[in-house]
């Protein structure tokens, strides 16, 4: 019990938070600057997917008025042949426009990281098919695979190969455009391994040496283990863009001869845009976006196990 006159601690505590103002909440002081990209964000990405999204949930073709069908157009997708095609077409050509430039950007990585007379010019050289615009090269490269006129088969005829159809025939399509991805892109899987290359520490190479190791153990238990993440780096990029690809393909091919070049993105192009049915294209984009997760997925998976693996 307190005496008289004198105040307990509790009666202080008390009175002074009666006498505090109480604080009202004001928004952070940054708010301005992130309101502007919570804009751009919600405006370039969140509602172009969230309108697809309810556009695939509807039959809507150019010109008429767009009806609720709910999820038929999803499925319809595993009934129809010709996307069922395009999907392993896409798999194929992605799956090649993979593993080619990564073997041949490692190999020029390799000779490039070595010191020769020239080497700064070379690489310089070597780069070049990554600034040239996708429709100027494939103008190039759809001539030099005329049957005819082209080179590609004037070459062949000096080792005495016979010609070749390139991209005139079902069978060898694929191939040929995923030379043209190859061609167009080891450069960027090169500078991305030289970059890992640079980076290493010269110890490991040292000893392996004294231990009388051969250049291809080298390579095999120490470079490529420590090169593992930027191949994984290459390897990511080179999927998404691989996947995705558009321009070289419609611009070689179209989708021919038929549709044995037609991938997921050119059949889109071509329900969309071509038969207006816009209802079937956006359920075909949403699948091919989820299609783009899986992968992306598979080989971070892939990525965890090798990591696992190295010893």
């Amino acid at each position: 019990m307190a005496r008289a006159g004198l105040a307990s601690p509790a009666d202080d505590l008390s009175s002074a938070d009666e006498a505090a103002p109480v604080s009202r909440w004001r928004p952070p002081g940054y708010w301005p600057f992130v309101v502007p990209a919570l804009v751009v964000v919600v405006g370039v990405i969140v509602f172009p997917w969230a309108f697809t999204l309810w556009m695939s949930l509807h039959e809507w073709k150019v010109g008429a008025a767009p009806a609720f069908v709910g999820l038929s157009n999803y499925a319809r997708l595993p009934t129809d042949p010709r996307f069922l095609d395009a999907v392993w077409q896409t798999l194929a050509y992605t799956a090649l426009s993979v593993v080619l430039p990564l073997i041949l950007g490692t190999v020029a990585a390799c000779v490039f990281h070595a010191k020769f007379p020239l080497r700064g010019f070379l690489r310089g050289v070597f780069i070049l098919p990554m600034m040239a615009t996708p429709v100027a090269i494939a103008l190039v490269w759809t001539m030099m695979f005329h049957p005819q006129l082209g080179v590609l088969n004037y070459l062949l005829s000096l080792v005495g190969i016979p010609a070749q159809l390139w991209v005139f025939h079902p069978a060898t399509v694929i191939p040929s455009l995923v030379l043209v991805e190859t061609w167009q892109w080891t450069p960027l899987v090169m500078l991305i391994v030289l970059g890992g290359l640079a980076a290493l520490p010269t110890e490991p190479y040292e000893s392996a040496q004294i231990d009388g190791a051969s250049i291809w153990q080298m390579f095999r238990h120490i470079t490529l283990p420590l090169v593992a993440p930027f191949l994984f780096v290459a390897a990511m990029i080179r999927m998404i863009d691989a996947v995705k690809s558009f321009d070289i393909i419609f611009a070689i091919t179209q989708g021919g001869p038929g549709t044995a070049s037609e991938t997921i993105n050119i059949y889109l192009y071509s329900v969309a845009f071509a038969y207006y049915d816009v209802g079937y294209g956006s359920a075909i984009a949403v699948v091919f976006f989820l299609l783009i997760i899986a992968l992306a997925a598979a080989l971070l998976v892939v990525r965890k196990r090798t990591q696992g693996a190295v010893p």
